[in-house]
C-alpha cells in the first residue's frame, strides 16, 4: 500500500504502506513552493508516539494469543489455527514500526537497502495475511454453521495447515513488487526508502493492491458470510444470540473503520499527483498528506484490536488466557466474576453446545 507519485509542489517519498515524504522533501515548483514544515512538525511527533503505543500493545496482545493458542496444541481446531496465523501477521507487522518509527523521528533512512528492502516486504507480508486470514475466518464459521452437515467433518488440522501455506504463499506473492521496486534513494540530501518504479502499471497497482484485495474483496466476502450467518440464527432462542450479533457487527464495522479512511485518502491523493484530478492548491495537498499520515496511523491499531475481537470475546479462550496469565503472574488479582474451575468451564462448554453458531463462533 503506496501513495506513489508527485505534483508540481510535493515529491512522495514512501515505502509501500509507509507514506513519510510529504514530512521530508520538496520540489522546485513553476510558482512559491508550498510550506509542508507544519505536516512534517506534525508527523515527527504524532506518528513515533502512535507507532510506539501500537507496537507496545500489538506485541503484547498478540504475543499472548500465540502463547495460549501454542499451549493449547493439543486440542488444535482450524478456528485455533486461523487464530494463531491472524497473531503471528500482526507480529510480523508491527515487528517493523519501530524502523518506521526511527525514520520518521530522524527524516532519513539509516539502515541500508538491504533493511528497506526487508521491512516493506515483512510489513506488506504481514498485513496482507493479516486480512486473509480474517477472511478465511469468516468463511470458515460461514461454512461450520450453515453448511456443518455436509462440510464439517472437512475441518480438519490437515486443511488448516495447508490454508495457512497458501495464504502465507499469496500474501508475499501479493507483496512481492516492494521487495523488487522499493530501495534507497537520495532525494533533497537525505537518503529515503522508497518504492521508486517508472511504471505507470506498477505505480497503479501499488495502489490498486491494498485497496481491491486488502480491502474490497474482503469486506464484501465478510458482509456476506457474516450477513448469512445473522439471518440463519434469527429464529434460534439463546440468550447469547444477541452476544454473537454483537460480535459479528464489530469484526466488519471495526475492520471497515480501520482500513477505509486511510485507503480513501491514498486514493485521492493519487487523483491529485498522478492523474491532477484535483485541486493543485497548496492547502488541499497539505490535508491531504496529513490525511494520509493520521488515517494510516490509525489503521495500524487494528493489528491491536484483532485479540481483543477474535480471541478474548470467546470463553474457551479467555479461561486459557486467564489460566495462562495466572500461571505465569500469580500475585496479579483475577475478577471475582471469572470462575476459572473446570466445572465452571464444563457449564460453559454445555451451553455452548446447546446451539451451533454460538460455538462456531466464540470457539
Amino acid at each position: 500500500m503506496a501513495d506513489v507519485g508527485a505534483n508540481t509542489t510535493t515529491t512522495i517519498t514512501t515505502t509501500t504502506l509507509c507514506d513519510y515524504g510529504d514530512y521530508y522533501s520538496m520540489e522546485v515548483p513553476l510558482f512559491a513552493p508550498c510550506d509542508s514544515s507544519g505536516v512534517r512538525a506534525f508527523g515527527k511527533w504524532f506518528l513515533p508516539f502512535l507507532y510506539s503505543l501500537v507496537f507496545i500493545l500489538g506485541i503484547i496482545g498478540n504475543s499472548l494469543v500465540v502463547c495460549v493458542l501454542v499451549k493449547s496444541r493439543n486440542h488444535t481446531t482450524l478456528t485455533d489455527i486461523c487464530l494463531l496465523n491472524l497473531a503471528v501477521s500482526d507480529l510480523l507487522f508491527v515487528f517493523t514500526l519501530p524502523f518506521y518509527t526511527h525514520y520518521a523521528v530522524v527524516s532519513t533512512w539509516t539502515f541500508g537497502d538491504f533493511m528497506c528492502r526487508f521491512a516493506t516486504v515483512s510489513h506488506n507480508t504481514g498485513f496482507f495475511s493479516g486480512i486473509f486470514f480474517m477472511v478465511v475466518m469468516a468463511v470458515d464459521r460461514y461454512v461450520a454453521i450453515i453448511h456443518a452437515l455436509r462440510v464439517g467433518q472437512y475441518r480438519s488440522l490437515r486443511l488448516g495447515i495447508a490454508i495457512t501455506i497458501i495464504v502465507w504463499m499469496l500474501s508475499f506473492s501479493v507483496s512481492l513488487p516492494s521487495l523488487m521496486f522499493t530501495k534507497v534513494t537520495n532525494e533533497s540530501s537525505q537518503l529515503a526508502c522508497s518504492y521508486a518504479t517508472e511504471s505507470p502499471a506498477w505505480e497503479l497497482y501499488d495502489l490498486l493492491a491494498p485497496n481491491i484485495l486488502g480491502l474490497v474483496i474482503p469486506l464484501l466476502v465478510m458482509v456476506m458470510c457474516y450477513s448469512r450467518i445473522i439471518y440463519s440464527i434469527g429464529n434460534i432462542r439463546s440468550t447469547r444470540k444477541h452476544r454473537v450479533v454483537k460480535l459479528i457487527v464489530s469484526i466488519m464495522v471495526v475492520f471497515f473503520l480501520s482500513w477505509a479512511p486511510y485507503n480513501i485518502s491514498l486514493v485521492l491523493k493519487f487523483l491529485r499527483d498522478r492523474k491532477k484530478l484535483l485541486s493543485n492548491d497548496c492547502n488541499v495537498g497539505r490535508n491531504l498528506s496529513l490525511a494520509v499520515a493520521v488515517t494510516e496511523a490509525l489503521a495500524y491499531t487494528h493489528c491491536c484490536l484483532n485479540p481483543i475481537v477474535y480471541a478474548f470475546v470467546g470463553q474457551k479462550f479467555m479461561k486459557r488466557a486467564m489460566q495462562l496469565l495466572k500461571d505465569w503472574v500469580p500475585w496479579i488479582p483475577f475478577p471475582s466474576r471469572i470462575d476459572m474451575s473446570d466445572s465452571s468451564y464444563r457449564k460453559s462448554s454445555i451451553t455452548l453446545r446447546s446451539s451451533d453458531f454460538t460455538t462456531a463462533i466464540l470457539k
